[in-house]
């Protein structure tokens, strides 16, 4: 139970540090930068999802050697669990800047909210499919693609959503109302 609580307040700990360096680098580009700059931060997801998937492709063969080293098998405290998670959020923090750069400060809020309350469900999810081997393989299996993916296709929708590279920025179909010769084919 101890190790539980330490384990949760390390995530809450650096999950916070993350957001928080998230906020400050989103609110940071979006008061330096032109506002037709941001959508470009979509760039940074797709460069981390093309990574992740080159990782997984190169390392495919290969598997972690199991160790005995008993340092392994230690409770690890509660300021270790933070900085692991802080050190495994640059990730985090690249797809963060984008998306909180392109959205104003009341949803950042409203995301951040949802973020600190999805992390408890998650460590709790965690905790259930770690203590279950076959669940555990079958998540580690589908991660090498599902992950870059998710990256990959926020990435895109940062693109297209904010209108980069001349992309149409309303690719929802409800924008498609009136004449307006700026939008595509087929909409107006």
């Amino acid at each position: 139970r101890g190790a539980a609580i330490r384990v949760t307040a390390g995530q809450y700990l650096g999950f916070t540090a993350i957001l928080a360096v998230s906020v400050g680098g989103a609110l940071l580009g979006a008061t330096l930068l032109p506002p037709a700059a941001l959508p470009y931060f979509g760039l940074l997801p797709i460069v981390l999802g093309l990574r992740a998937a080159w990782l997984a492709w190169r390392d495919r063969r290969t598997q972690p050697a199991p160790t005995d080293d008993p340092a392994t098998l230690l409770t690890p405290g509660t300021w270790q669990v933070a900085v692991i998670t802080f050190a495994n959020g640059g990730d985090n923090i690249g797809v963060y800047v984008p998306v909180f750069a392109s959205i104003n400060h009341t949803a950042i809020a409203a995301y951040c909210v949802v973020f600190v309350i999805l992390v408890g469900a998650l460590v709790s999810i965690a905790r259930y499919v770690a203590t279950r081997r076959r669940i555990a393989e079958i998540l580690e299996r589908g991660e090498s693609v599902l992950f870059p993916l998710v990256l990959i296709t926020l990435g895109v929708i940062i693109l297209v959503s904010g209108g980069a590279f001349g992309l149409w920025a309303g690719w929802s179909g409800s924008q498609c109302v009136g004449t307006d010769p700026s939008l595509p084919r087929g909409c107006g």
